[in-house]
């Protein structure tokens, strides 16, 4: 009968709400950023501890590379820098723009800051580097952008372009570090160099447990820079910070992660941006949610549309998606769990109705191989996958603790 449900669906089915029942769920407002959270009010990042970097900074034309997340102490970092008389020439903007308004993958446009007045070059439209004319000018550049620890978010490939440009015309670079919210965990396969894109430029793991400024120390020390010269760079740590630490951000890091439940499901539900599945974008919890049109595991429902800086076309745009609601339970999972999660991709495969529609060619450079895919495809469990990433990872460790500012969580 076409309503009865077979021992097999109604374990799956159990399996996407296990989680519910095993934790307590957990409210809204506790993953919302905050100023508040105690990890702040502990924490010193790099850019509030301007007695190391401003007298590097005087009397010196600067450059600053950042977006909405360079603040300190709720007052942007290029207002905090101008009002104490440095000079900032230019702003480089990455993915998302430097007042971060942009959605994923759109195109930044060059031009004036309104209300700075400062020139913005932008790093994610026509070119992802400074050239050598937007440097000449500039004696010294200033990093500093909030990351969120994972392979496919960009701001470390743009931290590698900058630091090859700086090389290149032998500027000076301060990376005024940050926290890193999934900085207590090590996860996913390592890139393979055949599949080095934006969304991946090193061979690394997917989750890899490093701050910004401890990821530049590795660029520049295991010689993994595009040009092998080494750019001249300072790091301005953090206090009081540890990779044990759950990191609660004071600011949304882009339009698509505005939450902590986003920050932490982010790394396992990117995934889906390589397949044919929504995970969210044109609804109010992106990387929160994930489903699509007909999932019969799914009794959350969800309508995608276009929102203006968020989410311009996204998939399933105006269909009605079944799905699972992960904000108010699966964060919670993910804050202890440490690792990336693949029964929800791998169980999504098994109901998709067309198997060869399922995958696209964006998931192998999101995976950085094509044997996750494959795995998927040959029904392979998630330990079984997991396994086949631990001699990467185990190596991936051994030259990560070189470059380690922070204790850490083994």
């Amino acid at each position: 009968m076409k309503f009865q449900m077979s021992i097999a669906k109604v374990r799956n089915l159990l399996f996407f709400f296990i989680i519910l029942i095993s934790l307590n769920a957990c409210s809204q407002d506790q993953y919302r950023f905050s100023h508040l959270s105690d990890s702040l009010n502990k924490i010193k990042t790099g850019a509030e501890r301007m007695e190391e970097y401003l007298p590097l900074l005087e009397n010196k034309n600067v450059g600053i590379v950042c977006n909405q997340t360079a603040q300190v102490r709720n007052i942007h970092l290029v207002d905090t820098l101008t009002s104490r008389g440095v000079m900032i020439k230019t702003i480089f903007a990455p993915e998302h723009g430097f007042r971060g308004e942009a959605g994923a993958g759109e195109k930044i446009s060059s031009g004036i800051d309104p209300i700075t007045g400062i020139s913005v070059v932008s790093l994610y439209g026509n070119k992802k580097a400074p050239d050598d004319k937007d440097l000449q000018n500039l004696d010294i550049l200033v990093f500093d952008i909030q990351d969120v620890g994972t392979r496919f978010y960009t701001f470390i490939s743009t931290l590698q372009l900058v630091m090859e440009a700086c090389a290149k015309n032998n500027k000076e670079i301060i990376v005024l570090d940050r926290p890193n919210p999934n900085g207590f965990y090590i996860d996913g396969p390592v890139l393979n160099k055949k599949f080095k894109s934006f969304v991946g430029m090193q061979s690394i793991p997917i989750v890899y447990g490093m701050t910004i400024a401890e990821y530049a120390l590795m660029l520049n020390g295991e010689n993994l820079l595009e040009s092998k010269q080494p750019c001249s760079l300072k790091v301005i740590t953090c206090s009081n910070y540890s990779h044990t630490d759950r990191y609660h951000l004071p600011v949304a890091p882009s339009p698509n992660l505005p939450n902590m439940a986003s920050v932490y499901l982010y790394p396992s539900l990117c995934f889906f941006e390589g397949t044919n599945v929504s995970l969210g974008r044109g609804t109010d919890l992106p990387f929160q949610v994930f489903g699509f049109p007909g999932f019969e595991l799914g009794s959350y429902q969800f309508t995608p549309k276009s929102i203006e800086g968020k989410a311009k076309n996204p998939p399933h745009e105006g269909k009605i998606c079944n799905g699972v609601n992960l904000q108010e339970f699966g964060s919670t999972y993910m804050k202890e769990y440490g690792g990336i999660y693949l029964p929800w991709l791998i169980e999504s495969y098994k109901y998709y109705p067309d198997k060869e529609k399922f995958f696209n060619s964006f998931f192998d450079k999101l995976s950085g191989n094509y044997e996750l895919k494959e795995q998927i495809k040959s029904g392979k469990t998630e330990a079984e996958i997991k396994a086949s990433w631990r001699d990467g990872i185990d190596a991936f460790k051994l030259v990560r603790k070189k470059y380690l500012l922070y204790e850490d969580f083994e």
